[in-house]
């Protein structure tokens, strides 16, 4: 659990380091586009979640597990990394929609579900690209 800690607090930090350089480059200002020049900004926040759990799935892999893993422990690993990066990250968005933006006209809902969706198939690939172990059903 020590290895989700480390690489979930990693994401979650990186995240809401994200949300102030997206506030700072004038994303959100007014509203949400300011302009679609800046659009690409928030797609390029898919980087964090794939980059923590490639390097905690790697070391769990690499220094808990033997240097063996299989898929499903892989999956379980990084779903553990995705929950502790959640909670962090989670902390950022209300801070920030809370007392830096608070006349944020955007559906936030859509972008929590976004990262969602963006933590789960980073998992499955991860995982995909890191197991060595095969096992017989």
């Amino acid at each position: 659990m020590k290895n989700a800690f480390k690489y979930g607090a990693f994401i979650g930090i990186a995240s809401g380091i994200w949300i102030g350089i997206l506030h700072f480059a004038g994303v959100y200002e007014s509203g949400y586009p300011a302009s679609d020049r800046f659009s690409w900004l928030e797609y390029l926040s898919g980087i964090i979640p794939l980059t923590g759990l490639f390097l905690g799935i790697r070391h769990f892999r690499n220094y808990q597990n033997g240097g063996k893993m299989e898929f499903f422990e892989g999956i379980f690993e990084g779903f553990k990394i995705m929950i502790v990066g959640g909670i962090i990250a989670y902390f950022f968005a209300a801070t920030y929609i809370s007392y830096v933006a608070t006349d944020l006209k955007t559906d936030y809902m859509a972008r929590v579900g976004a990262a969602g969706v963006i933590g789960i198939l980073s998992t499955l690939v991860v995982s995909l690209l890191l197991m060595n172990k095969q096992h017989n059903l």
